[in-house]
């Protein structure tokens, strides 16, 4: 990896957080990166897709949501600062894994941008490891500690894996939104037992440098293993909710019991999900989205 100081011109390692007013969203997606954005994932570890899923997929994330709320699925992983006592005062809400309590969900691995997105920062053949949602609460939501991903899944090289993290709400500084430290990825960071939750990790990066992710609902960040990243509280009158799901190459040795847990995407061994769900799941992203949308009406 080339030094920082090194670095094109035209990328800044520290850009200026976005306004919390935001453009319009596209009308559908785009798949492809720029090279800016190539360059900025290689040197700094992440990059940003505003406008990654429209609206219609928004909103139909949005419902999904709402019914695992409803159906009691989410859990407060937020304690009183002992780790163990669930806290009566601040929520960060929990479920994980996603993909067995959601068919939606299910099918958004398989998305063809996503995969594309996924093979562009990882090569082929990639996997699905882990899914998961964090809600935050209007009010009183909690953030989720520093923590650099490979901290749990133990793999030798953290460029190997990759992080999506979408906004299913407008994600801003006042909320709470994701915040990056660029450009250190390759220096594991001493992790210990995070008090503020029942089962999280904990660093202590140079918070200093951290550049918080600004970006509207249906935008996604994609971000290295080895990335320091944490979420504040959100104490507006709205929730926020994020959406992860986290990809490595296939066959890439993780941490006892960390192994992955979802389909293999692409290559030759690439499942359509029958062998994980019993039906086919590939090619339904776009079904489950009307089913959705047409359920809220």
């Amino acid at each position: 990896m080339s030094s920082l100081s090194e670095r094109p011109k035209n990328i800044s390692i520290f850009p200026k957080p976005l306004k919390a007013k935001f453009p319009p969203l596209r009308k559908g997606a785009s798949v492809n990166f720029t090279p800016q954005q190539i360059q900025q994932y290689r040197e700094q570890g992440y990059t940003t897709l505003p406008g990654f899923f429209d609206n219609r997929e928004v909103a139909a994330m949005q419902a999904e949501l709402a019914r695992l709320q409803r159906d009691g699925l989410l859990r407060n992983v937020a304690t009183e600062g002992d780790g163990k006592t669930k806290s009566q005062t601040a929520q960060n809400l929990q479920i994980c894994p996603l993909s067995p309590k959601s068919e939606f969900f299910r099918a958004l691995p398989f998305c063809p941008k996503v995969v594309a997105a996924v093979r562009e920062c990882l090569g082929d053949p990639v996997q699905q490891q882990l899914d998961q949602i964090f809600l935050k609460p209007a009010g009183h939501g909690a953030g989720t500690s520093w923590h650099q991903d490979n901290a749990y899944f133990g793999i030798a090289d953290p460029t190997q894996g990759v992080g999506m993290w979408v906004a299913m709400h407008d994600a801003t500084v006042a909320n709470g939104t994701m915040q990056v430290i660029p450009g250190v990825y390759r220096e594991a960071l001493k992790h210990t037992r995070d008090d503020g939750s029942d089962h999280h990790v904990r660093c202590y990066p140079h918070e200093e440098k951290a550049v918080p992710v600004e970006i509207r609902a249906g935008g996604a960040l994609f971000f290295n293993y080895g990335v320091p990243h944490c979420t504040k509280a959100n104490t507006t009158d709205k929730p926020r909710a994020g959406l992860a799901l986290h990809f490595l190459r296939a066959g890439i040795t993780t941490r006892p019991g960390q192994a992955p847990q979802g389909p293999i995407l692409t290559g030759p061994n690439a499942s359509d999900g029958t062998k994980e769900w019993g039906v086919k799941v590939a090619g339904t992203w776009e079904q489950q989205v009307t089913r959705l949308l047409a359920n809220r009406e």
